[in-house]
């Protein structure tokens, strides 16, 4: 009998990848409702010291991080689904590609809410990562370390490009359509963002991307050797990649601060270390929280995490939906007249409630109301959405 692709167990489901879905989608919250803020033209305000202190948290522990743990997370995921779909006897090229098309789709429309959407990068990365599921593990280890090496010159060079931005969430012929009311205008102004203020900007377009999908080979690595299921065995790891990615993030945090205090700035011309930062501090992070599940630590924290990041792409979309409808015209219009910390505990606020919803949905329900899309069109058969009493079947995301 021919072996009909489908979702993975349930029972066989990674909880700390779930784990640490949840966590990045919090960070996501808090960077892009802090985004926020800055539609609209550029004022001056003064920061209390609260804001202040969030602030420097979303800057050194939030900011990119969060992606970029996403997107290992993603290239885990990616592993895990074409080795399911090639051990039923299936193309995994056909079927991932048009995986990747419908994730393209539901890339569009959140774009129509959030001009910062992420998912559209994943889709295009996604299909560009099906020229490299083949390769063997030393040579995905010598291309993702090249271009993690090469991140700094890139940043330097790409920052001595010459590039005027449209600037769109900051002008003010454009903040009409923005503040307008009408849906149309909505969209047509975050589409336009999207476009002139992230899509076309170097910084974004080269060095972003190539750390994203660094960050993608990463993940497939660590499925390759079972990573998140052998946490016990690579405890010692654990522990060393945790002080040694302290350490990291310590010794460049410093060193930026030393080139700002002597204004050696002639350094950055040739040598940006910035994402180095970034890395090093997602990964003392992300150890720190393997580490603690697998001593036993925060379980009833981690349980509710688990359910948000069963959830993510649901979260993802809701997270910027539900912006709209608090910040532009649509909706109260607060626009950036907030203080930052309005943006910060709103974000937080959200996800906690986001996490009370998403357990109490999955317990009458196998998947997220997007997830369950996305599996039946990938599928292409309607799975069940509600749960019965027999065992259900459910897939490891792939965001």
């Amino acid at each position: 009998m021919e072996k009909k692709h489908q979702p993975i167990e349930q029972s066989k489901r990674t909880v700390i990848v779930d784990i640490l879905r949840g966590w990045a989608i919090l960070g996501v919250a808090i960077g892009n409702y802090s985004a926020f803020q800055t539609i609209g033209v550029p004022h001056e305000t003064k920061q209390s010291i609260i804001s202040e202190i969030l602030l420097s948290v979303n800057e050194y522990l939030v900011s990119a991080k969060s992606w970029t743990l996403l997107s290992i997370l993603f290239g885990y995921g990616f592993a895990i689904l074409i080795n399911n779909i090639v051990a039923k006897g299936k193309n995994p090229i056909l079927f991932f590609s048009w995986r990747m098309v419908l994730l393209f789709l539901f890339a569009f429309i959140n774009s129509l809410f959030w001009y910062g959407d992420i998912l559209k990068d994943y889709a295009v990365l996604g299909l560009l990562m099906l020229l490299f599921y083949r390769l063997p593990s030393k040579t995905l280890i010598l291309i993702c370390s090249i271009l993690i090496i090469s991140i700094p010159f890139l940043t330097a060079y790409v920052n001595g490009i010459e590039f005027n931005p449209v600037g769109i969430t900051t002008n003010p012929a454009y903040l009409k359509l923005y503040h307008s009311g009408n849906w149309f205008d909505l969209f047509n102004f975050n589409l336009l963002a999207s476009f002139y203020d992230e899509m076309i900007i170097p910084g974004y377009a080269i060095v972003v991307h190539t750390l994203m999908f660094a960050c993608m080979l990463l993940g497939f690595l660590l499925q390759k050797i079972d990573f998140f299921n052998r946490l016990n065995e690579y405890k010692k790891l654990l522990k060393r990649t945790f002080w040694l990615s302290l350490i990291i993030s310590i010794i460049i945090f410093s060193s930026f601060n030393l080139i700002i205090f002597y204004k050696r700035f002639d350094i950055l011309i040739f040598f940006i270390p910035y994402f180095w930062l970034v890395l090093s501090t997602m990964v003392f992070i992300a150890s720190g929280i393997c580490l603690l599940y697998t001593n036993g630590k925060l379980k009833t924290i981690f349980s509710y995490f688990s359910y948000g990041g069963k959830m993510t792409l649901t979260n993802y979309m809701a997270q910027n939906i539900l912006g709209v409808f608090i910040f532009s015209g649509i909706g109260l219009g607060i626009g950036d007249k907030m203080p930052y910390w309005f943006y910060f505990c709103l974000a937080v606020f959200v996800f906690i409630l986001q996490l009370f919803i998403s357990k109490w949905w999955l317990s009458k329900y196998n998947y997220g109301p997007i997830e369950w899309l996305w599996r039946s069109a990938s599928y292409r058969k309607l799975l069940p959405l509600k749960k019965a009493k027999s065992t259900t079947f459910t897939e490891i995301n792939t965001i």
